[in-house]
């Protein structure tokens, strides 16, 4: 009987959060449409519509997503990996956190936009900037969520490895990486939202022919609303994306302490 009145997928899935994005645009509607608002200003909806529907038809959209996903992943990869051996040597070895922590924990301090005018000066404007600018972005928050989870492993854990005669790889892989991946994963979370939002901003800073970040600047100096707006959809709507495939991803590693618990 279950099975005849069972609903399906999509009809079982919370729509709420759908709720406040409509209502957002049905305000932008009604203010657009009823002049509400300077549309040179806010333009509406079916002018991003239509500003977006060119982008893809003379395939520049395409090139700029490209262009600033590549940078992204350039930058997480070299910042997160980056972070994440300083992290686990901070955390596994007191030494090393008494010679670098208090150099680390300095650093860390500086917001992130005040490295543009150094970063310029050493590699310039070009695309090697750029990825060194997002590579720095990941870098920070990957390191403190790495050195945190190591360091929260039981120290229960530990002396039973011992006593089972684990080597320092052995401890490392089997122990202390399982323990502290909850952790770890929280940091590659933070780690890909912060390398998003640093591509822009490195586009922005550090102007670039092509990019998501270029294509909203030269909407802005042409003062193509439409453009910008569009622009931002493009932006949230990635950002949604990567906030949704993290934590499918942290679901799908974590399974396993699920089944164990």
């Amino acid at each position: 009987m279950d099975r005849l009145i069972a609903l399906p997928g999509f009809l079982r899935r919370d729509y709420r959060g759908l709720a406040l994005p409509l209502s957002l645009l049905l305000a932008w509607y009604v203010v657009t449409t009823f002049d509400l608002a300077n549309s040179h200003i806010l333009a509406p909806p079916q002018a991003v519509w239509l500003e977006g529907y060119k982008h893809l038809m003379t395939g520049s959209f395409f090139l700029d997503l490209v262009s600033s996903l590549s940078r992204d992943a350039a930058g997480l990869a070299a910042g997160g990996s980056a972070g994440l051996l300083l992290g686990l040597a901070l955390g596994v070895s007191r030494w090393c956190e008494r010679l670098i922590a208090p150099t680390f924990n300095a650093l860390k301090q500086i917001a992130i936009f005040a490295w543009i005018p150094l970063i310029s000066a050493w590699f310039g404007t070009g695309e090697s900037a750029k990825v060194v600018f997002v590579a720095l972005a990941a870098f920070f928050p990957m390191v403190i969520n790495v050195f945190e989870g190591v360091r929260g492993v039981s120290r229960d854990y530990v002396e039973v490895a011992r006593a089972f005669e684990f080597g320092p790889w052995q401890l490392l892989r089997k122990v202390i990486l399982p323990a502290a991946s909850p952790q770890i994963l929280t940091g590659l979370q933070l780690a890909l939202i912060y390398s998003w939002l640093a591509t822009l901003g490195a586009e922005y800073f550090m102007k670039s022919s092509y990019g998501v970040g270029n294509s909203m600047i030269d909407g802005r100096e042409h003062f193509n609303m439409g453009s910008v707006l569009f622009g931002v959809v493009v932006v949230g709507v990635i950002g949604a994306v990567i906030d949704r495939f993290s934590t499918r991803l942290e679901r799908r590693l974590l399974r396993w302490r699920n089944h164990g618990s």
